[in-house]
Formats: C-alpha cells, structure tokens, sequence
C-alpha cells in the first residue's frame, strides 16, 4: 500500500461523516468490576436524545467523575468506527478509570450506536461540528448532575478530534467547571490544514518511493487544494476528488467539515483557565499526532500545568502497535502501558481532589 493509500484509510477512519453507524455493540454493558457496572443512560441535547454509558459504583462516596470524549465522525461510545471496526478503546478507559475510583460517562455521538440519527434523518449533511459540541456540552452537565459526581473534580478525556471539544468544555465559563484535561493525540490545528499536510508528507512519499511520478503527485495536491479553497470559501466541494480523497471530504460532509476546520485548537488552548492540569500525548508513529507536529499546540497550554507524554510505538487508538496501519486498530489490545504509567501518576491527583 502506497503512502497516500494508507492516508486517505487513516483519515476516512477519523474524518467527521454520518455514513452509517457504529460497527460495535454499544449497548453490552463492560465486565463487572468491584461494583463498578455500566449503566445506560440517555440525555438530550437541542432536541436529539443522545445514549451512553454511566459507569459507576452506586455504593461508593461522591467523588471524580470523567467524561470520555470518542475521536471524530461516526464513532461510538466504545471507540468503535464503521470504518476501522470494535475498536474498543474508549470502553477500556472507561475500565482503567473505574479502576482508579473514578466514574465516567461515555455516549454515542450523533449518527453512532444507539443515538442514532434522530431528527437530523431528513437531512444528515446539516450535521455539523456545532452538533458534536452541543452534545459534549449536555454531556458533561448529565454527568455533573449524577449524585456521585463531586462538582469540584470533573475531568474530560478525549481522543483526536474529540480533544477539541473537550477544549471547548474547558474554556466554557457557562458550564461545569473542567478541573482537568485528558488531551489524547489530540487534533493540534485547523482541521483541513492537518489533511493537507497529510497529503503533501504521504504525496511525497509516493514520489520518493517511485509510486508516482512528480506530475501525478502535483496533480493530486492541485486537486486538494482546489477543493480545500472551495470548501472554505463556498461550502462545497468536487463529487470525485483523487485517489480516495473523497472519503476525507465529499458533498455529504462538507459542512461538518467546514465547521470543524472553523475552530482553531491553537486558539482553544489559550483560553483553557490557567493552572488547570493537562495531559497531552502524541507518539513517534501516529501520524495524526507526531510529537513535532503537537509542538504549537503544546506551546499553547503554556498557561495550564502541563504534562507531555511522548509515546514510542504507540498508534492513535492508544496501543502498542508501531505500524499505526489502520487494519490493526480493532484488534483487542489492551492500552499502551506507556500512556497508563501516565495516567497513573495524573489520575491520581483527580482522585486525592475528589475523595
């Protein structure tokens, strides 16, 4: 597989689209652990009932809860993605945090699982990151509303896209106070600027690796970034874009697109409160979170107490796997004990505040 290949694969895993729903099922509770049992709640934002899973112990002291955050697009409560398959990731958190005497909430996002599509049937491609973030924003006031929920210790973790509106909920001073940050290969820049960097390195790649010719490349970029200057400027886009770029951006996801590619995570960081704690991963093999590329943001979080954990061999869902091929991203490993050694140490404070 060609470098550009394996591009376009890891992107349509993650971009934001609403083209079918989860593979897993988000409705099977996680195994029992100590008391600590899912449980299936619902809640509802501007009108659409979103579906989750509260996991907690009924018996335990009020304490620090956390709110799981699912990377962009069409994946569920779990992790699991139409695209990459039972991904599981999320519901492994959720177990690890557990574990720790923390609750959490985790919920299939508009489009996935059990939520499902609701009013926005009639025309999906209205759904836009706005959409994303009004649910994160319900989220996190259901969850601090549980009797178990200590006001004073509410953290949010999330992966890639999903960063960003945890970033969101942070800086939010209308709602919940966020006491701390999980920001997991996170999203460090405008969206669509991410996807062009993307096609520029894996493009060049192609080239070096005799997989095209320079003229080809050239073309495939010129396509890009034509379809980049019209989706921003216009809200459109091509029908067909080259060698599998239309599953990244296409007329049904433009708008999401649009919308996401809006918000500039740079810009997000600054306003998250100083002093607020912050882990930031990123890992030498992820090629949606290089450790080099994360820099910006990092530079951002200045103001926050900042942790960086700079994985080795580790892939966006957070195991062991220095491929990062796609194809590998539903296998059931457990997460990478690089990021758990961690979490440990950061968990901990959430868990002395809380108790």
């Amino acid at each position: 597989m060609s470098a550009f290949a394996r591009l376009c694969a890891a992107s349509a895993a993650t971009v934001l689209v609403l083209a079918g729903c989860s593979s897993g099922d988000s409705a099977a509770p996680a195994p029992e652990q100590k008391g600590w049992n899912d449980e299936n709640v619902t809640f509802v934002a501007d009108g659409l009932t979103i579906h989750g899973s509260y996991r907690h112990d009924a018996a335990a002291p009020k304490g620090p809860a956390a709110l799981l955050i699912s990377e962009s697009g069409n994946t569920d409560r779990n992790g699991d993605n139409a695209v990459a398959g039972p991904v599981g990731n999320m519901r492994q958190l959720a177990d690890y945090l557990s574990g720790k005497n923390i609750a959490s909430l985790r919920y299939d996002k508009v489009g996935t699982g059990a939520t499902g599509i609701g009013p926005y049937a009639a025309n999906p491609a209205s759904v836009g990151s706005s959409v994303y973030t009004t649910g994160a924003k319900a989220a996190i006031r259901f969850l601090a509303e549980q009797p178990g929920s200590a006001a004073e210790a509410l953290s949010v973790f999330a992966l890639g896209e999903g960063t960003v509106h945890a970033m969101q909920l942070a800086a939010d001073t209308g709602g919940p106070r966020i006491q701390a940050l999980g920001l997991l290969q996170p999203l460090s820049g405008r969206y669509l600027d991410m996807i062009t960097n993307r096609v520029n390195t894996s493009v060049a790649a192609d080239v070096k690796s005799g997989a095209k010719t320079q003229a080809q490349a050239d073309e495939v970029i010129a396509a890009w970034d034509k379809a980049v200057d019209e989706a921003r400027t216009k809200g459109t886009v091509p029908a067909q874009l080259p060698e599998g770029l239309s599953a990244v951006l296409n007329p049904t996801n433009v708008k999401a697109v649009v919308e996401a590619d809006a918000v500039d995570p740079i810009a997000l960081a600054k306003r998250i409160p100083a002093g607020t704690p912050v882990l930031l991963s990123c890992s030498d093999v992820d090629s949606q979170a290089f450790c080099d590329a994360e820099k910006p943001l990092i530079e951002a979080l200045g103001q926050t107490a900042l942790t960086v954990v700079e994985l080795k061999g580790v892939n966006h869902v957070l195991r062991d796997d220095p491929t990062d091929n796609v194809a590998n991203y539903a296998k059931q490993d457990p997460i990478s004990p690089q990021l758990t050694a961690a979490l440990d140490v950061f968990v901990a404070k959430l868990t002395a505040k809380g108790g």
